[in-house]
């Protein structure tokens, strides 16, 4: 397994492992696999683990604890996350602080290596099409209060020995998410879409697109880490969908619109997974692309794409060529 450094911070394996898989919600599995694909991940080089309270309502952060007992492998990193939404500014500290000493408790570990806000940070005005504005405030964080509560919270934190540093979610507006990654404090990682199709698929509510390269660009101009997420599209780029969605839904239709990366994998006896997450190691600026596998079966095939390493530039264009992206 590869490793390259995650920012100005430390050396982190190519490939992380993802929580959502691990808290069953990319499809069925059990605990027990789930806790044999930890085992799996480790002995093949994985050294980040990144979870969240939100996935399987604690189940990920759960299996991580019960994989390691509170003794993790010598230079095992771990992240976790805070959904804030928007509270009342008097509430954010005490809110994040005890969401991350839950998340510490189920992962058995007295400090988690980075803590992410988990929410989109909008302009204090905005407000998101189709959305009421309390629907709007239990997923997006205004900027003011981001920059007056949310930093200086999780600065203290950082300070306290709770977490060694912190970052946030790129997606979302991307102009705010810009202005964010060039001001002081800055995060220490964003975490952003890194696949062929630059979706972010339903996590999109805007009416803007994501623009993940721009975002990677400014993380890497202002020395930040980039943890690359989604990059098989929460399943529009595999061989076949693992649920039944509506013609609409917005993961089905870049399953759709990728059929012709179907197509280029065929021809290259490829796995469809398997290309998108080659393409998404090659994405300039991305520092480890983090996985949703849910078992072993699909973990090897990660791993198995990390050991053949990035597309050739000629393979790179013809993905892009494959799904329009120009």
């Amino acid at each position: 397994m590869q490793t390259r450094r995650l920012g100005t911070l430390y050396p982190v394996s190519r490939l992380a492992l993802g929580g959502g898989g691990l808290g069953q919600i990319w499809g069925k599995t059990d605990r027990e696999e789930a806790i044999a694909t930890v085992h799996a991940a480790v002995a093949g080089g994985i050294t980040l683990f990144d979870s969240a309270p939100l996935y399987g309502r604690g189940e990920a952060e759960t299996v991580l604890g019960l994989a390691f007992a509170g003794r993790p492998p010598p230079g095992a990193r771990f992240t976790t996350k805070c959904g804030l939404g928007n509270p009342p500014a008097n509430e954010v500290a005490s809110i994040v602080r005890r969401r991350l000493e839950r998340s510490l408790e189920a992962m058995r570990l007295a400090q988690a290596d980075l803590l992410f806000l988990h929410s989109y940070v909008v302009p204090d005005d905005y407000r998101v099409p189709g959305v009421d504005a309390e629907t709007q405030d239990r997923f997006a964080t205004r900027l003011s209060l981001y920059r007056d509560r949310v930093v200086p919270v999780f600065e203290d934190l950082a300070r306290e020995g709770l977490i060694r540093h912190w970052g946030v979610t790129g997606i979302g507006l991307p102009a705010a998410i810009v202005d964010v990654l060039g001001e002081a404090p800055r995060p220490a990682v964003v975490q952003c879409i890194a696949n062929c199709l630059d979706s972010a698929g339903g996590l999109n509510r805007f009416a803007v697109p994501a623009q993940p390269r721009e975002i990677i660009a400014a993380a890497r101009a202002n020395g930040v880490g980039v943890m690359g997420i989604r990059a098989v599209q929460a399943g529009a780029l595999t061989d076949a969908l693992d649920r039944e969605l509506a013609a609409d839904n917005p993961d089905r239709v870049d399953f759709d619109r990728a059929a012709g990366l179907r197509a280029l994998a065929r021809t290259m006896g490829t796995a469809t997974a398997k290309l998108a997450h080659r393409y998404a190691l090659g994405i300039d600026g991305v520092d480890t692309v983090v996985l949703g596998v849910k078992n072993r079966e699909e973990l090897k095939e990660c791993l198995d794409a990390e050991e053949e390493g990035p597309l050739t530039a000629e393979q790179s264009r013809a993905v892009d060529a494959a799904v329009g992206r120009r």
